[in-house]
């Protein structure tokens, strides 16, 4: 995709971080933005900051994890511009999860839910959309690094992550084998300054205490985030790989080491 202006963006979790840097890029390109997240307030600030520099946008809140707002997504969209042709599932959280067995059931149901359930409804809802349409589309899937290495502390966002590249992996062949006008690309971010630590205040209400271990790991991970690449930098890798058709977006310089290391140890069977 070469031409984006007058083209319709929808974009997940667009109320911070990577997503409000998308759909900061996609209106300056001059496309039309639909802004979805599930905070409201963050959503709103995000569309009046369009808004305000020219662009065209409107908010949809939306719970990913649920199907029926997905829906509402997507007709909404059709509502107010007629069309999508770009999907960005942005949308994440991180979790309160520790080991695999000391994560509560809940935190497991909370972060595949948006993690991967949320994309596995847009990818459902948004492209047979696409499809009928018969124009030139894309889709861009968010997973992380930790969807390509092999270790991390929090247990449900890497197997939530190692499932998005999988599923971004199968839609790829699935679209080609179509032979129609969607391309995608999925994308693989290291560390990036955004408020996804934050993010547990949306959790389920039942949730647990977090260990003193787990906050020990926050403290580290909120310290490294912090002079993590600006979510703009992301934006900016994420347009250049749309106009080269490019799959794999890898945003930091020893990412393809680190995931070569993994690659040589299941090609040697040596253990992670």
């Amino acid at each position: 995709m070469q031409e984006f202006k007058d083209k319709v963006a929808v974009i997940t979790g667009a109320g911070s971080g990577i997503g409000r840097a998308l759909a900061a890029r996609c209106a300056h390109e001059g496309m039309r933005v639909v802004a979805a997240d599930v905070n409201e307030h963050d959503l709103n600030g995000t569309v009046q900051a369009l808004r305000d520099a020219g662009g065209d946008a409107v908010a949809v809140r939306t719970d990913v994890s649920k199907l029926a707002d997905v829906e509402a997504l997507a007709q909404q969209t059709l509502d107010a511009y007629g069309a999508a042709h770009v999907l960005m599932n942005v949308a994440g959280v991180l979790g309160m999860g520790t080991t695999i067995w000391e994560t509560p059931l809940a935190d497991w149901e909370w972060v595949l839910g948006v993690n991967l359930w949320g994309t596995i409804h847009t990818i459902r809802v948004f492209v047979p959309l696409m499809l009928a349409q018969d124009t030139e589309c894309y889709i861009v899937n968010t997973a992380s690094m930790v969807g390509l290495v092999s270790d991390n502390p929090f247990a449900p966002y890497q197997v939530s992550k190692y499932a998005v590249v999988g599923l971004a992996e199968n839609l790829y062949h699935s679209l080609a084998r179509q032979d129609g006008k969607i391309r995608t690309s999925v994308l693989c971010p290291g560390l990036v300054n955004t408020q996804i630590m934050d993010a547990e205040r949306y959790a389920r209400a039942e949730q647990q205490d977090a260990p003193l271990e787990r906050e020990a790991i926050m403290r580290n991970m909120r310290q490294a985030a912090a002079s993590g690449m600006s979510p703009e930098e992301v934006a900016e890798l994420v347009f250049r790989a749309i106009r080269r058709e490019q799959f794999y977006i890898l945003t930091h310089a020893d990412s393809a080491a680190r995931v070569q290391r993994r690659m040589e140890n299941i090609i040697h069977g040596r253990n992670p």
